[in-house]
C-alpha cells in the first residue's frame, strides 16, 4: 500500500482546516447533553445536523426505541429517548461503510462540569471533547475531505449518531443492529487510549436489576411475619459476587442495593442492580444461566423475585475480520507516520453492537485523550487533524480497493 494522487488530493483539503476541527468540537462540547437532558440533547442535535448539512447527503431524525426503568421501590417504567440522526450519502454505492458515534455525555445539566478550557499543557479540558464530541468532529472532517476524492462514488456511507451510548444505548441499538447489517466496515469514533493505542478485542457487557420483594411487619410485635427483602437481596448479592473467579474473564460487580425501610420495619421491597463482563459467547451463555439459577430460587419463603436487563452487548473478538482490518488500517497509519497499535479493553462501545450484527469495525478512531468519564477529561488539540488524515485515508483506501471491504465482510460473515 501507497499513497497515490488521489490520496494526496483528499489529505490536502484537511490540514487547512486544523482549526475548525477543534473548534467545532469545543463549541458542540460547551452545550451540555447529559444522556437524561434532553433539552441539552436536542440543542446538541441541532448543531451537528448544520454541521453536517453542506454534505451531499440525505439527514433525518430517526426514532429510538423504548426501554424500561426500574425505580428504587421497585416500580418499572417506560423511558424514551431523544432521536437518533442518521446521515447517508451515496446508498446504493457498491462499497457502505457505517460511522458511528454518540452525541450524549455522562455529563448531567447538574453537574460543575460544564466547559472546555485549555491547561497549562496545551489540552483541552472539557465535558465529552474526548469522549466524544472531539471524536465526532474528527469523523465529519474525514468525510468531508473524502468528498474530494476521484472514485469516491464507489463507496456510499450512513453515519448514525446516538443519544444515549453513555447508558447502553438502549434505545439506538436496534439502529446499530440494521446498519450493522447492511454495511462493509464499520469506523466508530470513540477516543484513543491515552498514548493513541486502539482498542482490539473488547469484553461484553450485561446490566441487571433484580427486584425484591417480601412482606412487611413490625420489627418488634411482628418481625417473623415479615420477610424481609434486604436481607434477600443481601444473601442473592453474596451468591451473585460468588460468581467471580469461577471462570476465566467473567466479573459481576454488584453495583447497588436500593430499598429498606425504617428501622422498626421489617423490610418488604429492594433492587439489586449489577453489571456483567464476558470475554466470549461462551462465557456469556454460562453467565446468563448462572444468574438466572440464582435469581429464581428465593433465599427464603415469602420473598418473590423479578429480573430486569440482560446482556446489553455482545463480545467483540479479535476475529479474522477485525485482525484483517487493524492491519489495514495500520498500513494506512504508517504511509502517514503514524503508529498503529491496539490491545484488548475491558469496556464496550457501539463497536460491540456493529459486530454481533456482522460489521467488522475499528472503534476507537476518534481523538487521543484520557480521564473520560470524569471533571479531568482531556484531548490533544493535535490529535484532531492527525485522527482526521488518518480516517480519510481509511476511506480513500476502501474506495481504491487496496483495502478491500467486500473481502473483510465476507470474513465476518463466515464466523457468524
Amino acid at each position: 500500500m501507497q499513497l497515490d494522487h488521489n490520496d494526496e488530493l483528499v489529505l490536502a483539503t484537511l490540514s487547512p482546516r486544523a482549526r475548525e476541527l477543534v473548534d467545532r468540537a469545543v463549541a458542540w462540547s460547551n452545550i451540555n447533553s447529559g444522556s437524561r437532558n434532553t433539552e441539552g440533547l436536542f440543542k446538541v442535535l441541532d448543531a451537528l445536523e448544520a454541521a453536517f448539512a453542506p454534505l451531499p447527503v440525505s439527514i433525518e431524525r430517526v426514532a429510538t426505541a423504548t426501554s424500561s426503568s426500574v425505580g428504587a421501590d421497585g416500580t418499572v417504567e417506560t423511558v424514551h429517548y431523544a432521536p437518533a440522526l442518521r446521515i447517508t450519502c451515496r446508498p446504493d454505492a457498491p462499497i457502505q461503510i457505517v460511522t458511528t458515534g454518540h452525541y450524549d455525555t455522562v455529563f448531567d445539566s447538574a453537574s460543575p462540569f460544564q466547559h472546555v478550557t485549555v491547561r497549562d499543557d496545551g489540552a483541552l479540558n472539557g465535558p465529552g471533547i474526548a469522549d466524544m464530541k472531539g471524536g465526532i468532529s474528527v469523523m465529519l472532517g474525514a468525510l468531508e475531505a473524502f468528498e474530494a476524492h476521484p472514485l469516491k462514488d464507489n463507496v456510499g456511507w450512513t453515519a448514525l449518531l446516538s443519544p444515549d451510548e453513555e447508558i447502553g444505548s438502549p434505545g439506538s441499538a436496534p439502529l446499530l443492529a440494521e446498519l450493522g447489517a447492511k454495511g462493509h466496515i464499520g469506523l466508530t469514533y470513540e477516543p484513543s487510549l491515552p498514548d493513541g493505542t486502539l482498542a482490539g478485542e473488547r469484553k461484553g457487557s450485561g446490566n441487571y436489576h433484580l427486584i425484591v420483594r417480601g412482606k412487611a411487619a413490625h420489627a418488634g410485635r411482628a418481625f417473623h411475619e415479615g420477610a424481609n427483602a434486604i436481607a434477600a437481596a443481601a444473601i442473592i448479592t453474596t451468591r451473585l459476587h460468588a460468581l467471580n473467579g469461577q471462570r476465566e474473564g467473567v466479573t459481576v460487580n454488584v453495583s447497588k442495593i436500593d430499598g429498606g425501610s425504617p428501622l422498626n420495619v421489617v423490610a418488604d421491597n429492594a433492587v439489586v442492580r449489577f453489571n456483567v463482563r464476558v470475554p466470549d459467547a461462551q462465557s456469556a451463555s454460562w453467565v446468563v444461566d448462572a444468574i438466572g439459577e440464582i435469581t429464581t430460587e428465593p433465599p427464603f419463603e415469602g420473598i418473590s423475585l423479578h429480573l430486569h436487563g440482560g446482556m446489553t452487548r455482545a463480545p467483540k473478538p479479535m476475529d479474522a475480520s477485525q485482525t484483517a482490518l487493524f492491519n489495514a488500517v495500520k498500513s494506512a497509519g504508517e504511509l502517514l507516520g503514524q503508529s498503529i497499535r491496539w490491545q484488548p479493553s475491558g469496556g464496550v462501545c457501539e463497536g460491540n453492537n456493529l459486530h454481533a450484527a456482522g460489521l467488522p469495525n475499528i472503534d476507537t478512531l476518534g481523538v487521543i485523550g484520557g480521564d473520560i468519564h470524569s471533571d479531568l477529561e482531556y484531548a490533544w488539540p493535535d490529535s484532531f487533524l492527525e485522527r482526521a488524515r488518518l480516517s480519510a485515508l481509511i476511506f480513500s483506501k476502501i474506495a481504491s480497493g487496496d483495502i478491500d471491504a467486500k473481502r473483510l465482510k465476507q470474513l465476518r460473515l463466515e464466523t457468524l
